[in-house]
């Protein structure tokens, strides 16, 4: 275990020189271990080679989601890897994001998923009603989220690359339909795991005054100035990163886009509703 000091604050908007040491460098902490930095080292991963995933891994990537924490022990999701080319590209008609269609990398989607526990509480002879609740399937959620976060640590760990692909909901039903998934189950992400062909800078993240706090919500009026200093340093990374031209501030974004993206539109209480969940 080591001590490290933190980042040196990034240079002020409109900077085009080389970028800072915190988009080219990992962010650190006062304590580390290589878990530790390991997920202080995350990035987005979009692109990757045509280096196929070994199988060993594989399946040691799929025992690593199986044993993430459960809530209440109901174990309420399930891992589906894709391999069918038919159904991948179902996936990337849902998704719209061309890195999803293809060969490269592998694709797994996390199913919250009830449906098992209905069948083994109908063998039984006992009610279905508590899966109807939404809060039980908020427990389903947990749980694949876990199991999802738990992959990706792992996968970085072993110096693959990762990208979440929450844009596969854009149209939940194509996905349901593709992957042959029974009712009280639900889509709720997709992964894509492989060797990385992209060296992207690190994006920052909100400072940690804003996103925690003790025993009460953060005062966000308390911080106008850490929000500024952070939408300029959020502009500096869209400035320098070598993937397109676009500067944007973390504000404007908040401001124009939340919310307008295909996934952020889907009917997704229709959907539920049509696959027994969250009833009530």
């Amino acid at each position: 275990m080591t001590t490290t000091p933190d980042n040196e604050p990034a240079a002020p908007a409109g900077v085009t020189s080389a970028p800072t040491d915190a988009l080219t460098t990992p962010a650190t902490t006062p304590v580390t271990n290589t878990t530790i930095a390991t997920q202080l080292a995350h990035r987005t991963i979009r692109a990757y080679t045509s280096e196929p995933v070994a199988e060993d891994v594989v399946s040691t990537l799929l025992d690593v989601a199986r044993q993430a924490a459960s809530s209440s022990f109901q174990q309420q999701v399930t891992v589906i890897r894709v391999q069918d080319p038919a159904v991948r590209e179902q996936l990337h008609l849902a998704s719209g994001q061309p890195y999803v269609g293809g060969e490269r990398g592998e694709l797994f989607v996390f199913v919250v998923d009830l449906h098992r526990n209905a069948v083994i509480r109908e063998r039984a002879g006992a009610s279905l009603e508590p899966l109807e609740r939404t809060a039980l399937f908020l427990q389903g959620v947990e749980d694949a989220v876990i199991a999802a976060q738990n992959m990706v640590v792992a996968a970085e760990s072993l110096g693959l690359g990762t990208v979440y692909l929450g844009s596969i909901i854009g149209d939940v039903r194509r996905v349901i339909t593709a992957l042959g998934l029974p009712k009280r189950t639900y889509p709720l992400l997709g992964l894509l795991v492989g060797h990385p062909a992209q060296e992207p800078q690190y994006k920052p993240r909100l400072p940690r005054e804003i996103v925690t706090s003790v025993d009460t919500y953060p005062d966000l009026d308390a911080h106008v100035d850490a929000l500024a200093a952070y939408d300029s340093e959020v502009q500096q990374y869209y400035d320098l990163r070598d993937t397109n031209n676009r500067v944007d501030s973390f504000t404007t974004q908040i401001t124009r886009a939340l919310g307008g993206g295909p996934a952020s539109q889907a009917p997704v209480l229709d959907v539920l509703h049509e696959q027994l969940l969250c009833l009530h």
